[in-house]
């Protein structure tokens, strides 16, 4: 394997200049020195030379890797303070003048000369012993130059030869670098995958691995596709079969169906023309009736409408008069209803007048009593004032006869005396001034706790006297309460039968009330119907005669040309025909127009007309249908003849009838259908959007209102009033109720306020027991205060009398001759005599002015009140003489007031006697009324009878013509092959409008003066005559609506089937086109399966490889790491050492997914690596560095400082094992710091640190030579 001899440095990193590490033939070498000397980079150094990148050595480029020195320049300090400078060389050598200074102070400068280039060579020797010299040099351009024995050559090369020799540059497996120790045994899984990867050179394959997995990926994929592809071509040939044979069946249908429609046709036109037969039979046959009973009507109508215009007078009156009688009645109870407010107020403003009176008169004693106080202090004041002067004048006259006044001499002996005590009672002066100050203090604390205690005191019994005070207004004020609660329970009892005596005449007024209203909005119904049904009848009378003059020309009206397939229709329906409902249809532009003629020179009325022929139509949306459940087209929802559906289209068009107005909402809102939708209860939106609510005028002509129905109404409201009239008036409430009423809300009044009262009551005492609490607190805690207060006084004024005895005492002495010649027993006698008379006269002046002042503020006090009182008279004086004035003005406009109603109510008698009377000759006129239109009804009915047959069976006619013509088209339109009698025009010849064509001799009936005559209709068959021998005699024979329906469910059989079955006709011709497809998806299928079979060879070549290199790399460094790690573990106590191996998470493919190191030390349990120790981990790293180092070992190992983290023990446990394993094959350079380890070394290699060159210095030392042998 070889080992490293030596390692030789040029200016690199801490460096300078050329140094030798020499190793020699020793196997475990260890590199030394103190911190910062220079030693991780001598690992640096070996890391270079082997090729590692500059930013793996601590930095960012190649120049960073080179020495950077300093210059040394020194100066020498001379005697006179100044500085010459001299050169020197990094050796410490100085020069100035070519001499050398030795002596004197220097100062030191530096100045970069760094070299521009470096270089590391290593030697290395192998198993022959063949010496190489491999040298990496940064050159000054800052790029890396390598050279083998002095030679030139390229990276590639370089790292070539290192292979040889078993060193892996990508691996650097061989190499720890300071700190790293740790981070290798925490790697996570992926990072160890990787680590392992490059020990067994798998990582080379992955670039090919997943790029060829890739490829297989796609080309598996598209197989897949291919294959999907032609499985689904399969499947559409398959469909396509199905739908064929689909097809012919559905040809085959088609034919049947044609054959049952040609029937059913075939079988409706039969009986259409038998219908045609009979009807025309019946209408001969009432034309003849008719003329018979058609005589004699103008003369009744004559007199039944004399007696309509003498009822409508005699009504009109009667209204005129009703009017009146109401109007003054309103007029009555308006007034009626301004007079209570008045006598409210009168009442309020009395009341208000008696409360005035008595306030005033308690306002006028208050008036006196404050007057009669003020004379009184008055006169108080007065008296106080001559006393104090007459006090001056006698205190005047006493000061001096009892005066003692002292000559000029002796105030200056007393002056000097007085001076002599001083000086003689200095200190205790001093005391007794600064005792009298303590006491004057204690004092007026003594006095502030004593007005506390007093003041807190009288508050206390003041607040008992006022909460007993209260409790017993509280107690009188609740048993107040009590009664009168009592006299409102009695009160309300009394109100409550009054009111319900009253409310029930107020229901029954308004029971009778609501009934004449419903019976008036009955009778108007009435009326209006009768009107409406008069207006109908016109209208019809107007539209037969067009018909008889006109022929089939004019159909009709829609109102009676169409009608609601169901009831629940009846109002959407009428709401959707809006104004066509009275339009009449004609066949012709030309028809209409003569009608309108015909109207004019009648005058008749207007009337709108829509000719069938000149009509513009939109085709019906037919997508509309089944769009919503709850929505139905208009033109569905009505029936009709088929002649006139584009009348009926037109009036329809898109018109949708809805539910309710949330379903018209979502298809007009939100699916924005443009079309017109109406509800069933009459709500119509718009195609702008707009909404219109409500029912038609319109739906009220259905009712048929008869006369004996309207004089049964007229009656009822007559008796409805008559008991109105007898109830007592309403609006007038009774004297007793309003007494009642007032009582009580007085009662209430006081009761609340009482009881407000009461709460008040409770605040106030719960109010003053806290404050009572709150004082009595307050004195507890303020009397001890005051005691001891009052005992602190006490003292001082005991030592306060002591040093004024002391003083009294010398002043005596010294004041003895003085007071023996004044005649005073002693100084005080004389200075308290003096004292005494002033202090007298200040206090009886303090008196006199305070006994002044007090009068004088309450004086003033009631000065002020007296003006208040005052104030407040004049001022209930206003306000009586305003209520007076307008109780004088309130019961004079009740006085005209009441005039006013009498007259008022004089006028009402009058005018409903005369509304009696005009009601009676009403009655009257209604009998005539009634017996006319009796006798023109016996006349006129079998007429109408006649008529109403006649126009029922040319109706039908009509109808059936319109359906012949319908169904001859229809058969045209949809081309059946119709059976044609011998010589009958074609179906071709049938014309394509929606009407048949008019008849050339239709205008010579306006030359009919006779407007009764009516004529046989004509039906024009166009020429066509069917064939009816084709149809079975038993359908010929069978009308019935159960034959139409056996026919019509063969046609819907046969159509639903044709429906379901929904067939492709293009099936035939798809399927050869999927045939074909299907071979050229055949043939890409083959070559996608081929490419695909070759990617999947190919990608399990590579991944073959580079699973075996991997497993084989793996299962070594497992076989291994339990063995090094109990080596590294082990010890006498633990014989057996630790466990450590390494686990795959996944076992298929390994390099895909991670490998987890476990190391559990002796004694311990399991734990995850991170929970390890800082040295439990070093240990492990250490385990897992020399596992892997043994499946692809580099000839030498090269540790930094792994023992960092390791206790003693521990460093010996490495030592031991690096030393046992230190071999040929099997070189360790370990940098390290613990004797413990680098004593076990073979050779040291010493590192220090040079300050005079500041460069980095190594020695070497065989260990060897000094091991006992």
């Amino acid at each position: 394997m070889g080992k490293l001899i030596r390692l030789e440095v040029n200016n690199f990193k801490s460096y300078r200049g050329h140094h030798i590490l020499l190793f020699g033939d020793s196997y475990f070498t260890s590199i030394i020195g103190p911190n910062g000397s220079g030693k991780s980079n001598s690992m640096d150094a070996i890391s270079f030379v082997l090729g590692i990148k500059s930013s793996h050595l601590r930095s960012t480029q190649l120049r960073d890797l080179i020495y950077r020195g300093r210059v040394i320049r020194t100066a020498k300090i001379n005697a006179d303070g100044t500085a010459t400078e001299a050169e020197g060389t990094a050796d410490g050598e100085t020069r100035q003048n070519g001499a050398t200074q030795e002596d004197g102070d220097t100062q030191t400068s530096s100045q970069r000369n760094d070299p521009k280039s470096a270089w590391v060579m290593a030697v290395f020797e192998d198993d022959a012993e063949h010496t190489h010299r491999w040298k990496r040099t940064i050159t000054s351009a800052g790029t890396s130059e390598y050279r083998i024995n002095d030679r030139v050559v390229s990276q590639k090369v370089y790292n070539d030869a290192l292979e040889e020799q078993s060193i892996l540059i990508k691996a650097r497996n061989f190499l720890v670098f300071q700190g790293d120790v740790e981070s290798v045994a925490s790697q996570n899984p992926k990072e160890l995958t990787r680590l392992i990867e490059q020990i067994s050179g798998s990582l080379e394959y992955k670039a090919d691995y997943e790029r060829l997995k890739i490829e297989a990926d796609k080309a598996s994929e598209d197989q897949t596709n291919q294959l999907v592809e032609r499985r689904k071509i399969n499947a559409e040939i398959k469909m396509y079969q199905d739908q064929k044979a689909e097809a012919d069946e559905h040809e085959k249908k088609v034919a049947e169906l044609d054959e049952a429609k040609v029937t059913h046709v075939l079988w409706k036109l039969f009986h259409l023309q038998q219908t045609i037969e009979s009807s025309t039979a019946e209408i001969a046959k009432h034309q003849e009736e008719l003329k018979e009973h058609k005589r004699g009507v103008e003369k009744y109508e004559r007199r039944l409408e004399e007696a309509r215009q003498a009822q409508a007078k005699v009504t009109r009156e009667a209204n005129k008069v009703e009017k009146g009688i109401k109007k003054k009645e309103r007029e009555i109870e308006n007034a009626q209803n301004n007079l209570v407010p008045i006598d409210e107020k009168i009442k309020i403003s009395s009341r208000d007048l008696q409360k005035y009176d008595e306030r005033l008169t308690s306002l006028r004693k208050e008036r006196d009593t404050q007057q009669e106080l003020i004379d009184r202090y008055q006169k108080d004041l007065a008296t106080v004032q001559k006393a104090q002067k007459k006090w001056e004048d006698e205190f005047q006259a006493a000061a001096q006869q009892q005066g003692r006044e002292l000559s000029e001499q002796d105030l200056q002996e007393y002056n000097r005396l007085r001076g002599e005590v001083t000086k003689q009672t200095h200190a205790n002066q001093v005391e007794i001034n600064k005792l009298e100050r303590d006491v004057n203090t204690e004092k007026d604390k003594v006095g502030n706790l004593q007005h506390k205690v007093d003041t807190l005191q009288d508050q206390i019994r003041k607040l008992e006297d006022e909460i007993t005070q209260l409790q017993n207004q509280q107690k009188d004020a609740k048993t107040s309460v009590k009664e009168l609660e009592k006299d409102r329970t009695l009160k309300q009892q009394q109100y409550n039968k009054v009111q319900s005596e009253r409310s029930r005449a107020e229901n029954q007024f308004h029971e009778l009330n609501e009934n004449l209203q419903e019976t008036l909005r009955k009778l108007y119904e009435a009326d209006s119907g009768r009107r409406q049904s008069q207006k109908e009848l016109a209208s019809r009378e107007a539209v037969a005669q067009m018909k008889r003059i006109f022929g089939l020309g004019v159909h009709g009206r829609y109102s009676e040309l169409c009608r609601p397939k169901q009831k629940k229709y009846e109002t959407a329906v009428a709401t959707m025909l809006g104004w066509h409902l009275d339009a009449i249809i004609v066949d012709t532009d030309k028809t209409a127009k003569e009608c309108i003629q015909y109207l004019k020179e009648q005058k008749i009325g207007q009337f709108n007309f829509i000719p069938l022929d000149t009509i513009t139509i939109k085709a019906v949306n037919q997508n509309l249908k089944g769009m919503h459940p709850g929505m139905r087209l208009g033109i569905d929802c009505i029936d009709y003849d088929p002649v006139l559906e584009r009348a009926m289209a037109s009036a329809c068009g898109n018109s949708m009838i809805c539910d309710d107005i949330k379903v018209a909402k979502v298809l007009c809102y939100e699916r924005k259908v443009d079309a017109k939708a109406v509800t069933l209860d009459g709500t119509v939106i718009a195609k702008g959007g707009t909404m219109t609510g409500g029912r038609l005028a319109s739906d009220k002509s259905n009712q048929r209102w008869n006369d004996q129905a309207v004089d049964n109404l007229h009656r009822l409201v007559e008796k409805q009033r008559a008991q109105l009239a007898a109830l007592p008036r309403r609006d007038r409430r009774n004297d007793e109720e309003e007494t009642l009423q007032v009582d009580i809300a007085d009662l209430e009044d006081r009761i609340r306020r009482l009881q407000d009262e009461i709460k008040a009551f409770g605040r106030n005492i719960e109010s003053k027991a806290k404050e009572l609490q709150y004082h009595k607190q307050q004195l507890r805690e303020i009397q001890p205060r005051y005691q001891d207060a009052e005992q602190r006084l006490q003292n001082h004024q005991a030592q306060l009398q002591s040093y004024q005895d002391a003083v009294n005492e010398v002043a005596d002495q010294v004041f003895a001759a003085f007071c023996q010649r004044l005649g005073y027993a002693s100084i005080r006698e004389y200075e308290l005599q003096q004292g005494t008379i002033q202090q007298e006269a200040a206090e009886k002046r303090v008196q006199f002015t305070k006994q002044r002042s007090k009068l004088q503020n309450v004086l003033t006090y009631h000065q002020t009140q007296l003006k208040s009182t005052k104030d407040r008279l004049s001022t209930l004086k206003e306000k009586a003489q305003r209520d007076e004035a307008n109780i004088k003005q309130f019961e004079a406009e009740k006085s005209q007031l009441q005039e006013s109603i009498d007259e008022l109510t004089a006028e009402l008698e009058e005018m409903q006697e005369k509304h009696a009377e005009l009601r009676e000759s009403l009655s009257e006129r209604v009998g005539v009324v009634n017996t006319a239109r009796k006798e023109l009804n016996e006349r006129t009915e079998a007429v109408r009878a006649d008529v109403k047959a006649i126009d029922a069976e040319e109706a039908i006619i009509k109808r059936t013509a319109a359906n012949r013509y319908a169904l001859l088209r229809k058969a045209r339109m949809e081309e059946m092959k119709i059976p044609l009698a011998e010589g009958s025009a074609s179906l071709n010849q049938l014309p394509m409008g929606d009407n048949a064509r008019p008849d050339p001799d239709a205008m010579d009936l306006d030359e009919d003066p006779d407007a009764t005559q009516i004529h046989q209709p004509e039906v024009d068959d166009y020429g066509i005559e069917i064939d009816f021998d084709d149809l079975d005699p038993e359908l010929q024979d069978d009308d019935s609506p159960a034959c139409e329906t056996k026919l019509l469910d063969t046609i819907k059989t046969l159509e639903t089937a044709i429906e379901k079955s929904n067939p492709n006709m293009r099936a035939g011709t798809r399927l050869e086109a999927t045939q074909s497809k299907l071979k050229e998806t055949a043939r890409d299928w083959e070559t996608s399966r081929k490419a695909a079979l070759k990617a999947r060879k190919d990608f399990e070549e590579i991944r073959s490889t580079r699973q075996t290199l991997f497993k084989k790399a793996f299962d070594h460094i497992a076989e291994n790491i339990g063995a090094v790690y109990k080596d590294l573990t082990k010890s006498p106590a633990f014989p057996l050492g630790g466990q450590a191996y390494l686990d795959m998470e996944d076992s298929t493919e390994p390099y895909l997914a991670g490998l987890k190191y476990h190391a559990m030390p002796p004694l311990k349990r399991f734990r995850d690596m991170e929970h390890l120790s800082g040295g439990e981990k070093t240990i492990a790293a250490l385990a897992l560095l020399f596992a892997i180092h043994s499946y692809q070992p580099s000839p030498f190992f090269v540790l930094d400082e792994v023992d960092a983290a390791l206790d003693n023990v521990n460093v010996g446990r490495v030592a031991k094992y690096v030393r046992e394993h230190a071999s040929p094959g099997m070189q360790f350079i370990v940098i390290s710091l613990k004797a413990g380890f680098f004593q076990e070394s073979e050779s040291l290699v010493g590192v220090m640190r040079d300050q005079s060159k500041m460069s980095s210095r190594v020695v070497s030392l065989d260990l060897r030579k000094y091991q006992p042998s």
